[in-house]
């Protein structure tokens, strides 16, 4: 990990001017980046009893970082995931695993550039999802490690993402599962490109060990549910198996928006990241 890389400044995030977080928050403002030659804001939500413990935990990254936490920063405001509220209360429920939870901002103009993994003729747009990838797993996942009490095996690392940040998720997921164990691809937007994640898919040599979430709603765009069933109907043939590491909901009425993905966080991380003692999934 260079030296240039790593956050401009940390502030907590009760100490953020205007934020409305719920639980423990580290904020890392302006993280510098040399694979995208930018920088971006990452927020890292830390369990309930983290400063108290010497424990270590499992880490989700997502995509799309401002509608996650905070409603005033959301693309739609006051529409956030509420993902903080929902991770505290299931952590003191016992309903799942305490867990860092690291939101990574998208890129703002550059988002459809760095969340997808070619460029679409088409659209003339596209194709730097390999540096988003490097950004993730050798400049801030590293960096996670070094200064958070982490597991930082795959079997406990996760990546999750909604619409392009689930596309992006499933094409980091399936080129780097030595890095990622456990994937949530919400609603993805599987038709990028002529449906090229889809091949990659296919192209697959056999199972990986990886523990999937797969969903999507029945009121979206044209053919998001349409892929999602031809990708879960592949990696059935690859050797995953629905509800044991494969998991997919079509939910009825679900639409393309960050209500929808918030009512079905929950169900992730029970699935994903159950309490201590149980298999993902």
């Amino acid at each position: 990990m260079s030296a240039d890389v790593g956050p401009a400044s940390i502030v907590r995030g009760d100490a953020e001017p205007g934020a409305q977080l719920t639980g423990r928050f580290d904020i890392l403002h302006d993280f510098r980046s040399a694979a995208l030659g930018t920088s971006r804001r990452v927020s890292v939500y830390l369990p309930p009893g983290y400063d108290a413990s010497i424990d270590r935990y499992p880490v989700l990254y997502l995509q799309d970082g401002q509608n996650l936490f905070d409603p005033n920063r959301a693309f739609v405001p006051g529409h956030d995931w509420g993902l903080d509220e929902t991770a505290e209360g299931l952590i003191h429920a016992g309903q799942i695993a305490p867990l860092l939870l690291v939101g990574v901002d998208h890129g703002g103009v550059d988002r459809i550039d760095e969340y997808t993994p070619s460029c679409d003729a088409r659209r003339r747009v596209g194709g730097r999802l390999g540096a988003y990838r490097h950004f993730l797993v050798d400049e801030l996942k590293p960096w996670v490690d070094a200064h958070y009490r982490t597991r930082p095996e795959a079997a406990s690392t996760g990546l999750a993402g909604s619409s392009l940040g689930g596309l992006a998720t499933l094409e980091i997921g399936l080129t780097r599962p030595d890095v990622f164990g456990r994937l949530a691809a919400m609603s993805p937007s599987l038709w990028w490109d002529r449906r090229c994640v889809l091949n990659r898919a296919r192209e697959l040599d056999g199972h990986l060990d990886v523990s999937l979430w797969l969903d999507a709603g029945t009121h979206e765009g044209p053919g998001v549910i349409h892929h999602a069933r031809m990708l879960k109907n592949i990696l059935l043939r690859r050797g995953w198996r629905l509800g044991r590491d494969l998991h997919f909901r079509e939910v009825e009425g679900g639409q393309h928006s960050e209500a929808a993905w918030a009512l079905r966080a929950a169900d992730v991380l029970r699935t994903l990241f159950p309490p201590a003692g149980q298999a993902p999934g």
